[in-house]
């Protein structure tokens, strides 16, 4: 496995990342870059044997620096891995968990090892998104990526693929066989604040009554000043999800957006129905924490050789916003524990996707640090 990495801001040649004769090529861009005239038939002429996967953006991470605007390409030749490629579209919500079944029909199979999945970031439940997947490939295949963003504006995302960039699309990569080596690292760090509410209506990702009054109308009175700024200021502001007895599901969900005629919120995954939720918000030296928790919980793997090894971070454009100019100090946290031999490459997102906790439980997060650590024997 040799891994190599640029940052495109204008016009940078590509040569030294097609030197390797990739495989594969990660994509992490802003939308204005990836909508350019040229953008994607530039790389499908740099790159015209490897695969095309990535999406669009609310920060591009690469090594221990977090950019705006750019475009984060990773260029990946495996030596031993194989890899499949998938992709998807949803048009509809309600379609989220077809568009996961059609990407794990295509990756079931022998020897499948992991999955990495890139979704639209807007209109679509990232939670049914991987519910459909794991009803193909099965729950023992650990499965990570996120959702799309842009730039924080809740306009418009994009998914890329090999074929060209979508505004509706999911992309999904199968890694198969024995040498490839996975680890997975997903936290928080975000602190609960006023009383727990249960949830008295909801229907999957949408929230619409807590403690019997209107979720939205509930959310706003808890958010003052911060409300007219919605839903960008939801991410603020998230849900940690409770059980019965209040004790935390380790999941938090945040707001992507707000539909005032039904005074409901639109969750970026879904809620037990029966479940109870608890606001949160968080400072720096938390979230810096968390990260660094989630790459311990990674793990390092036996990466000794510097381009031999891969870290994708996928962090929350809410925790990018927290931290304003502080936000790369949680990225500095994680390239802290992976090491110097490891190639750093991520985004801040709408929607992070990682197994839960140390098992192959594999959820969508919010708020989260999530860490997958990629290498070959």
């Amino acid at each position: 496995m040799e891994v190599r990495q640029t940052v495109v801001t204008g016009g940078e040649p590509l040569a030294a990342l097609s030197e390797i004769s990739p495989n594969l090529v990660l994509v992490f861009g802003s939308v204005a870059a990836m909508r350019g005239a040229e953008f994607h038939g530039q790389l499908r002429a740099a790159f015209p044997a490897a695969e095309l996967i990535g999406c669009s953006t609310a920060g591009e991470i690469a090594g221990q620096r977090v950019r705006d605007g750019s475009v984060v390409l990773t260029a990946i030749r495996w030596d031993k891995t194989r890899q499949r490629a998938a992709k998807a579209r949803v048009t509809d919500m309600a379609h989220s968990d077809d568009a996961g079944r059609d990407i794990g029909r295509v990756l079931k199979g022998d020897g499948l090892r992991a999955v990495l999945v890139f979704g639209k970031g807007l209109g679509i439940n990232g939670s049914a998104l991987i519910e459909g997947i794991i009803a193909e490939v099965g729950g023992e295949v650990p499965i990570s990526g996120g959702l799309a963003g842009d730039g924080g504006a809740f306009t418009e995302t994009l998914t890329l693929s090999t074929d060209g960039v979508d505004c509706d699309g999911v992309v999904a990569l199968g890694l198969y066989g024995d040498a490839v080596e996975i680890g997975h690292g997903s936290f928080g760090g975000w602190q609960p604040f006023g009383p727990v509410r249960k949830v008295t209506r909801s229907e999957g990702n949408v929230l619409f009554e807590l403690d019997g009054q209107s979720a939205l109308a509930l959310y706003k009175e808890y958010l003052g000043e911060y409300a007219k700024d919605l839903p960008a200021s939801g991410l603020l502001f998230p849900f940690e999800m409770l059980r019965e007895d209040h004790s935390t599901v380790g999941l938090i969900r945040t707001i992507l957006g707000v539909d005032e005629a039904s005074g409901s919120l639109v969750l970026a995954g879904d809620i037990d129905a029966n479940g109870y939720l608890r606001l949160m918000h968080a400072n720096n030296d938390g979230l810096v924490d968390g990260a660094e928790t989630a790459a311990k919980r990674a793990g390092a793997g036996p990466g000794a050789v510097p381009g031999q090894t891969l870290g994708i971070l996928v962090s929350c454009v809410g925790r990018k916003l927290v931290m304003g100019d502080a936000v790369e100090d949680e990225v500095e946290a994680v390239a802290t524990v992976l090491g110097k031999s490891a190639t750093i490459a991520g985004f801040y997102s709408y929607g992070e996707i990682a197994p839960f906790s140390s098992n192959i439980d594999c959820k969508l997060h919010n708020q989260t640090m999530t860490v997958t650590f990629i290498a070959e024997r």
